[in-house]
């Protein structure tokens, strides 16, 4: 994959929204800037509680969204009946809690294997092409092939939130790094695509696309937190750019 696409979820525009029940922001609006300004693909998570997508959104996305619609969603019998209606380009099962502020971690696909196989086999037979976001494990990206995914996401947050870690910052960003390239690895070995996505911010953007297995970044707060203050159309496009000069220069150097 020459250039990594990127996949802008537009969720915390809904969540402004959402603070004051009103009409705006309007995610459906932001998306289609998102696309202006180059994304290739529009990101949503409709949870349980609704907290900040709602139906209505992500009716009117598919209706709109002229390049690709990833519907993140828990592995449950009324998602399952929202994906056949909405009919998105992708499905991305996640584990959801309540109590969670965002997504903590990836699937167990090892330990839920058996129920994600049928629930998969579901979403294949509808023609939906199936992600599985975990955690940067080559067991879990090798189970996510056996149980019938075409994709993985690989979870970046531990890389991407170790400078809060303290002392031992550098150490761990070393070690999840390694852990990243290596279930990138994996994941085309068994014949996987390989995407990538949480707390990828402008400062490290470049880390996780210098690895030039994964072929897709879905980011989300950092675009919208960096829209505020310089417009989403200039913050998805410096976004996109970083990524592809990472990217151009993990290739360089791989020719070198």
């Amino acid at each position: 994959m020459l250039l990594p696409r990127l996949g802008v979820n537009v969720d915390h525009v809904a969540t402004v929204r959402q603070a004051r029940h009103a009409l705006y922001p309007d995610p459906v609006i932001a998306a289609g800037l998102c696309e202006l300004a180059g994304a290739s693909q529009i990101t949503v998570h409709l949870r349980e509680d609704r907290r900040h997508i709602q139906d209505r959104d992500l009716l009117l996305l598919r209706k709109t969204v002229q390049t690709k619609l990833n519907l993140e969603m828990a592995a449950t019998p009324e998602m399952l009946r929202t994906a056949f209606e909405v009919r998105p380009d992708t499905v991305t099962l996640v584990p959801e809690r309540r109590q969670e502020v965002t997504t903590e971690g990836g699937l167990d696909v090892i330990g839920q294997k058996d129920a994600l196989k049928r629930f998969i086999a579901e979403l294949v037979q509808a023609d939906i092409h199936v992600a599985l976001f975990v955690d940067p494990s080559v067991e879990q990206v090798q189970q996510s092939a056996r149980v019938g995914a075409h994709a993985v996401e690989l979870h970046t947050g531990r890389f991407c939130e170790a400078s809060a870690i303290g002392r031992a910052a550098k150490e761990v960003r070393a070690e999840e790094h390694r852990r990243l390239v290596d279930a990138a690895k994996t994941a085309i070995k068994v014949k996987l695509a390989c995407y990538a996505g949480h707390g990828i911010h402008y400062d490290n953007v470049a880390d996780i696309a210098s690895i030039t297995e994964i072929e897709e970044l879905n980011i989300g707060h950092s675009i919208i937190a960096r829209a505020i203050l310089v417009g989403i159309e200039r913050a998805v496009r410096e976004m996109a750019e970083l990524a592809r000069e990472a990217r151009r220069a993990a290739l360089l150097e791989k020719r070198t």
